[in-house]
């Protein structure tokens, strides 16, 4: 009988195989659970036990709740990484494609943490001459995602930013959790501007990567993934360049042989008219 009113607080029936007992959370510690309660979801409540005098019931006031088995966090990603799939934001024709020499980068992350040094690292060493825009936010906490969510939507209206990575260090599950809200994720799908998600570890996974144009294991690989290595890529211009040479000399000989052949072939102009001159004064003799 889950019920939550318009005045916020969650109304509910707690029962296992032998009794019930009525149980409501107010509103302020509703709006502090991280996943969405349902009828039918075995869970594990913490509260004191009062009386409800108008009706002379005991109720629950829970305090807390949080799934039975299942971390409320863990929960709470599967729901929302159901529902955002249902809306189709994680399908891949919504997925951009990254420019192949991007000029200008955003980056959205703590100008504080690990995430920023080693980014700037491998794109300094990659490729020095790009241009990078940061866009400092808090990557954990509360605020944290609408933070982020705010510094994607205003780095996609910034003229020429050609990619934006958005990511954090390591962490634990909730030190992570700004990148699994929902803020975040919108904001990653309506950016115009394609974008690299870049949270934590290889093993860890997020909403963020699922609404993302391209998930990188680290910050460091995204940065990998966002600008070819100029020494690689100077190289093989110059290898090109080389092949291209090759291949024009080439097609110069073979035209110039040709042409050569031709001149041979060539009769003598002069001795051509001549001889048609002779045949002419023949013909207009016989012709009188």
């Amino acid at each position: 009988n889950l019920r939550v009113p318009a005045s916020g607080h969650l109304y509910c029936t707690l029962k296992d195989e032998s009794a019930q007992v009525r149980a409501v959370m107010f509103r302020m510690q509703n709006r502090l659970l991280k996943f969405r309660p349902e009828d039918g979801l075995q869970v594990v409540g913490y509260g004191r036990l009062t009386v409800y005098e108008p009706r002379g019931e005991y109720q629950l006031v829970l305090d807390h709740l949080e799934p039975k088995g299942l971390g409320a966090l863990q929960l709470a990603f599967e729901q929302l990484k159901e529902k955002l799939s249902r809306e189709g934001l994680f399908d891949p024709a919504r997925k951009k494609p990254l420019p192949s020499l991007p000029q200008r980068i955003g980056i959205v992350t703590s100008p504080t943490g690990a995430a920023i040094r080693d980014i700037l690292q491998v794109i300094g060493r990659r490729f020095p001459n790009v241009h990078l825009l940061l866009y400092p936010v808090r990557v954990q906490g509360a605020g944290a995602a609408q933070e982020i969510a705010r510094a994607i939507d205003e780095l996609g209206r910034v003229p020429g930013l050609d990619v934006m990575i958005v990511g954090r260090g390591g962490g634990s599950l909730e030190d992570l959790w700004a990148f699994n809200e929902e803020a975040v994720a919108r904001a990653i799908s309506r950016s115009p501007v394609p974008i690299i998600s870049a949270v934590g570890h290889e093993i860890d996974f997020t909403i963020a990567d699922l609404a993302a144009d391209l998930r990188a294991p680290t910050p460091s690989a995204a940065a990998e993934l966002v600008v070819p290595n100029r020494t690689e890529l100077v190289q093989t211009l110059e290898s090109r360049d080389r092949r291209l040479g090759q291949v024009v000399r080439a097609l110069l000989e073979s035209r110039r042989e040709r042409l050569s052949s031709l001149i041979h072939r060539l009769a003598d102009p002069r001795k051509r008219l001549a001889d048609q001159r002779l045949r002419l004064e023949d013909v207009s003799s016989r012709l009188g």
